[in-house]
């Protein structure tokens, strides 16, 4: 049977079919309208300001970091400008390896430039550039810019670098820059001024560079370019210049500073130098030193190992972080107390036999058979210990911590670096605290007084700590905070600030007191255990030899250096004000088992006071060692003219045998 066609039905299907499409057409088109308007009309602006994004770079300015100088001009941290060497990992077609392979082929890479380069690459984004080789000779940039094509993702950048042309000399004042890491990072994200460090790969790492980091660093500049689909920028729009950092005026003497680290020689220790009316800090040693160009550009593995390895630990900052007891330089104070608290007279006298007997234990002088009559003029000049065995203990421990506070011992300077160590003033509190978890040890005992009124015991303080006590004896008890910052010069005006203008605090000390002591410290370079080192010298200083014990001994056991090991041998101790009758330098010093504080300490202070008060020095050499990099040393004139910028390292005995000048 044939089936009959319904061609009304098959148009009608056809019709609503074709409407369908048509009406599907149109509302396609109508969509692509729509999104067309949208884009071109609605979003314009928007859309717009996007794609000049796309064209238009802002690019940072990194601001020049301020100049180090001392306080005659003397150039200590500067700038120079050189070509680096740079890989941006997320740009290479290549493996890394390769390309830093065929890199040398142009370019010398050695060992040490890869190790570097892979350490900064573990510390950075991936699509930050890292520095491979730095200081490019202009004959290594001329062939890598001939080839550069070759080598997407590497470029050869203008960047100023730190330079510390002193070498060693001050180096743990000064400090170092480094390279920015992950953790600096976060932190500088956190702070107020993160925008500032756009563009930034260093920051300041120790010393004065980074306690006055946001005084060195400056403001970061912005320049507005346009560049090219690979980024490549064609030409400025507008700049907005960096403002350099400030500048730090120090109140350091380069020469007294090298006189001084030149006459330690091969002893370790530390010495301080303060001019007691102002807090200004002279002179700031600490032996041995390091290097600080090492770490600009990234400490290479083998030097670093070296530094932290070595037995003289010489990145340990001696006179803020290594704490000793102060041995004889001690009694000044003690006498000063005794005088203060009326407990002793200028003319009340003992009869020295050689020892004190306190509870059937014995504590023996450093001269068998005693000193003979001692009034409290003699007890400092000869440092008879029985002298101040007696007055440790009808004074107290309480109110030897009482008295020595205000001098700062056992409290942190305020010093403008970070990092200080507060040291040790014992008292029965600290006690208490120090051994909570063992109460017998708690109780505070007599012959623990004993120890601590000749220097020894308990006491541990900072060099710092002791030249800050004699600058303010010195200052007749007025206290100035020592300071390394003398001034701060704006960047842009040239104006210079005093960082430190007014007194810290009085103590209420009686003159006549202040001047008994210092009589007697002008003794002991005249006629006491200090007059061999001064004699003949010109002017007239007060001072006080110290030896400390490094490691406690046995009860009746006599000392020997030639029995000890060199590291456990007696500590050094000088300190020292000039001139007498005016004192403009107040110094305490440490040789670390050097012994006798006469033999090693005195000698070395007697060279600073040599120089700094009568332009004496020990040399006539007048030319300092700098970085490895540079041929020849840099006069001192020369670098004047470019200007116009941790734990305890002894613990004391248990008990003391006596103090041995």
């Amino acid at each position: 049977m044939t089936e009959i066609k319904n061609s009304d039905r098959e148009i009608h299907l056809f019709r609503v079919r074709l409407t369908a499409v048509v009406a599907f057409v149109f509302i396609c088109f109508g969509a692509l309208v729509a999104r067309f308007v949208w884009l071109q009309v609605i979003k314009h602006s928007d859309y717009a300001a996007l794609a000049e994004d796309n064209r238009i770079a802002i690019v940072p300015i990194v601001p020049t970091r301020g100049l180090i100088l001392d306080r005659h001009g003397v150039v200590m941290a500067r700038n120079y400008s050189a070509y680096t060497l740079e890989i941006t990992p997320s740009k290479l077609q290549n493996s890394l390896d390769s390309v830093i392979d065929e890199l040398a082929t142009l370019v010398a890479i050695e060992p040490k430039d890869r190790k570097r380069f892979k350490t900064l690459l573990a510390d950075s984004k991936n699509f930050e550039s890292v520095p491979l080789r730095t200081r490019l000779t202009d004959d290594e940039v001329a062939r890598f810019s001939a080839q550069r094509f070759r080598f997407p993702g590497v470029e050869v950048q203008a960047r100023l670098f730190r330079q510390y042309p002193l070498g060693e000399l001050a180096s743990h004042v000064i400090g170092f820059i480094g390279r920015i890491n992950q953790k600096e990072a976060d932190e500088i994200e956190d702070r107020e001024d993160a925008n500032n460090y756009n563009g930034t790969d260093h920051i300041g790492k120790e010393g004065l560079e980074k306690s006055y980091e946001r005084e060195l660093h400056g403001v970061t500049g912005y320049e507005k370019v346009i560049k090219t689909a690979g980024g490549r920028a064609v030409s400025t729009l507008s700049r907005t210049e960096a403002t350099p950092g400030n500048n730090l005026i120090l109140s350091i003497d380069v020469e007294l500073q090298k006189v001084i680290e030149e006459a330690f020689g091969e002893w370790r220790g530390a010495l301080v130098a303060i001019e007691p009316s102002t807090g200004d800090v002279l002179a700031y040693v600490s032996r041995p030193g390091y290097d600080p160009n090492l770490f600009v550009d990234g400490i290479d593995a083998q030097s670093w190992n070296e530094l932290n390895t070595s037995l003289d630990r010489p990145m340990v900052n001696r006179p803020l972080s290594g704490t000793y007891p102060p041995g004889s330089t001690f009694k000044p104070y003690m006498a000063l107390a005794a005088l203060e608290l009326g407990l002793r007279t200028p003319g009340w006298s003992i009869r020295d036999p050689g020892f004190f007997t306190l509870a059937g234990h014995r504590f023996n002088d450093d001269r068998p058979g005693g000193h003979g009559t001692v009034n409290l003029f003699t007890s400092i000049v000869a440092s008879c210990d029985t002298y101040y065995y007696q007055l440790g203990n009808e004074m107290g421990i309480d109110a030897i911590h009482d008295f020595m506070k205000p001098f700062g011992f056992g409290q942190k300077t305020g010093i403008d670096l970070e990092h200080e160590k507060e040291g040790v003033l014992p008292s029965r509190q600290w006690k208490m605290e120090r051994f909570k978890n063992n109460k017998a040890a708690q109780k505070w005992f007599g012959g623990d007084t004993i120890s601590i009124s000749i220097g020894n015991g308990f006491n541990s303080y900072t060099v710092l700590q002791m030249a800050h006590a004699i600058a303010t004896l010195a200052n007749d008890g007025v206290v100035m905070k020592p300071h390394l910052v003398k001034m701060i010069e704006d960047s842009a005006t040239h104006a210079r600030t005093p960082t430190v203008a007014k007194e810290s605090a009085r103590i209420p000390l009686k003159q006549e007191n202040i001047d008994m002591v210092k009589r007697a410290m002008v003794g002991v370079t005249t006629e006491g255990t200090g007059r061999i080192a001064f004699a003949n010298a010109g002017y007239i200083s007060g001072g006080k030899t110290g030896t400390a014990q490094v490691v406690g001994l046995r009860r009746g056991e006599k000392y020997n250096a030639r029995m000890l090991g060199e590291r456990l041998r007696d500590n050094a101790l000088y300190i020292a004000f000039a001139p007498a009758d005016h004192p403009t330098i107040a110094i305490a010093m440490v040789a670390e088992n050097a012994g006798f504080g006469a033999a090693v300490a005195a000698p070395i202070v007697r060279k600073a006071l040599d120089y700094y008060l009568l332009g004496k020095r020990p040399s006539d050499k007048n030319t300092i060692k700098v970085p490895k990099d540079d041929a020849e040393p840099v006069p001192l004139e020369e670098l004047k003219a470019e200007a116009a910028p941790g734990g305890d390292l002894h613990k004391p005995g248990a008990e003391s045998p006596g103090n041995k000048e």
